[in-house]
């Protein structure tokens, strides 16, 4: 609130403060202020593409790790499809498995053998 009012004395002082300048003077100071606005607006976040072919991110302070933080973002993304990836490759092996054990002549007790168990050991082993 302090500085409201502060801003508001500046203000008074500096419309009181007009009718000692000189036309000339004034319209020196509009082109100053016209010149300084356009410059902030220049300054305003945004996706600036640079002349050398690639493309720059212009935050300003307000976000000093926006890089960092898509590259994390971007990391994390990477390893989850690689793990998606991963995990559909090992379950499609598995229903191939299945498929071929289901679809073969062997008995169901032939799946409770202690000695068919140690032949699936072994021939996994092998690949």
């Amino acid at each position: 609130m302090n500085e409201e009012r502060y801003a508001y004395r500046v203000r008074q002082a500096l419309n009181h403060g007009l009718k000692d300048f000189s036309p000339s003077t004034s319209r020196r100071l509009e082109a100053a202020r016209h010149l300084a606005l356009s410059k902030q607006k220049q300054l305003a976040p945004s996706l600036v593409v640079a002349g050398h072919g690639s493309t720059s991110l212009r935050l300003g302070p307000s976000a000093p790790y926006v890089k960092q933080i898509l590259a994390i973002l971007a990391l994390l993304l990477g390893m989850w499809i690689s793990f998606y990836w991963h995990s559909t490759q090992y379950i499609t092996e598995l229903e191939e498995v299945d498929s071929a054990l289901l679809a073969d002549d062997i008995p169901p007790e032939a799946f409770m053998d202690n000695d068919f168990l140690e032949w699936l050991k072994d021939d996994s082993s092998e690949e």
